[in-house]
């Protein structure tokens, strides 16, 4: 009764027409792939998300959070608990000097062109990752010459128990593609940034020449996750796929990309099973011909 009541509690506080009931997954995440969650909502407010969050914990609700979907594999089988969707009611982005504070479901390209404007450097390395700033933070995305843990002053969340706290830098345990967010339940709120002065043009000149590599290597013309796997001490994943000979290496619609082998891409009509079984059968290749165990980057959510 506990998954019941939690449902019934959300309709008679938010309203039936927000929450939205067996949704396909697929259509909020950038592989394009996935089965439907039982309930999804997109909360309107920092106190929605704390009453959502309690209600949770109260009834036993399973619950996850994203935002683009941009570094998740769902299940076919999809969720069966709440998705809450952090997106454009959470997008405001403030100015102050070098510091900025940005909401969680801001678009990183979008914060990226907002610093250039303001003459600010530290995020040309983001400007061409999709996704948002929460989902960024969670898993200190990267890319070129920096990542997240370098610009990050702090950010304000809810726990599990459904309380706002406020976690400064230290707090958040960041490590090559991980944080505290990887072992505790919260739902990031805002982030405050903290960045440095610099010139327009110069600053300008890093995001075209960062933009100009991803279009040269990666394949960004099919659904993806980006990156699928960390990268190994002392090697280079998509390196050792493809010395791996699975460049290329297809199993339904899901493929290792023939542009760079540390993507796979959905042709079409890939399922999350194609790209799972993807995935089990390089990890395996490359550890019998190179003793490398591969890690996943991705989420995956069953």
């Amino acid at each position: 009764m506990g998954v019941l009541q939690a449902s019934r509690r959300l309709v008679e506080c938010i309203g039936k027409n927000r929450i939205l009931k067996n949704v396909p997954l697929k259509e909020h995440t950038t592989f394009k792939t996935g089965g439907k969650a039982r309930y999804l909502i997109v909360p309107k407010s920092a106190g929605e998300i704390q009453f959502i969050i309690s209600l949770c914990s109260e009834h036993h609700l399973n619950w996850y959070i994203i935002g683009r979907g941009s570094n998740i594999i769902v299940s076919d089988k999809g969720f069966n608990g709440l998705i809450i969707k952090i997106q454009d009611g959470f997008n405001k982005i403030e100015v102050d000097g070098e510091n900025m504070n940005v909401q969680s479901g801001a678009l990183l390209s979008q914060i990226a062109i907002t610093a250039l404007e303001h003459h600010l450097t530290g995020l040309e390395f983001a400007a061409g990752i999709p996704g948002s700033l929460g989902g960024a933070v969670v898993m200190n995305a990267g890319a070129f010459d920096g990542e997240m843990s370098q610009i990050v002053k702090g950010l304000r969340a809810v726990n599990s128990r459904g309380q706002i706290v406020y976690l400064e830098k230290e707090d958040l345990k960041f490590g090559y593609r991980s944080s505290l967010f990887k072992q505790e339940p919260y739902v990031i709120l805002e982030v405050d940034l903290e960045l440095k002065k610099g010139k327009y043009e110069e600053i300008q000149a890093k995001m075209k020449e960062f933009n100009d590599r991803r279009k040269e290597k990666q394949p960004l013309k099919y659904p993806s996750a980006g990156s699928v796997f960390k990268r190994p001490e002392g090697y280079f994943a998509g390196k050792l796929i493809e010395d791996a000979g699975l460049k290329g290496l297809r199993i339904g619609d899901a493929q290792v990309s023939p542009l760079h082998a540390g993507f796979i891409v959905n042709l079409g009509d890939a399922t999350s099973q194609d790209i799972l079984d993807l995935i089990a059968v390089i990890k395996n290749t490359v550890y019998e011909k190179f003793g490398v165990h591969l890690e996943e980057e991705v989420k995956i959510l069953k």
